[in-house]
């Protein structure tokens, strides 16, 4: 079992930047590959951003590439999704999940994939 708690949501001006961070506790997060997604009002979640447990390979979903970066801190059991050149439609809420297995890039896209997840955190990106 794994807890995951995120931080560091907020509300920022477009263009603005913010960086999440999800703490993993119960077992070492190195153990697991971890994923972002969000869900903003009316929609269903989204991937956003993945990175496997030795930080070795990332993915990310179009609408973000060149403006989010997701990385890890193994040592302090904790993923972070620095987020830059927000824009309002980057507004949501969002979530940090992890999962034991390994897979393709698609795999990881994928909600079913991820065994755990945290409650989320507000990010509100205004024009």
């Amino acid at each position: 079992q794994v807890q995951l708690v995120e931080s560091g949501g907020g509300l920022v001006q477009a263009g603005g930047s913010l960086r999440l961070s999800c703490a993993a506790s119960g077992r070492p997060s190195s153990n697991y590959n971890m994923g972002w997604f969000r869900q903003a009002p009316g929609k269903e979640r989204e991937f956003v951003a993945a990175i496997t447990w030795s930080g070795g390979n990332n993915y990310y979903v179009d609408s973000v590439k060149g403006r989010f970066t997701i990385s890890r801190d193994n040592a302090k059991n904790t993923v972070y999704l620095q987020m830059n050149s927000l824009k309002p439609e980057d507004t949501a809420v969002y979530y940090c999940a992890a999962t034991g297995k390994y897979g393709s890039s698609s795999w990881f896209t994928r909600e079913t994939t991820y065994d755990y997840w945290g409650q989320g955190t507000q990010v509100t990106v205004s024009s």
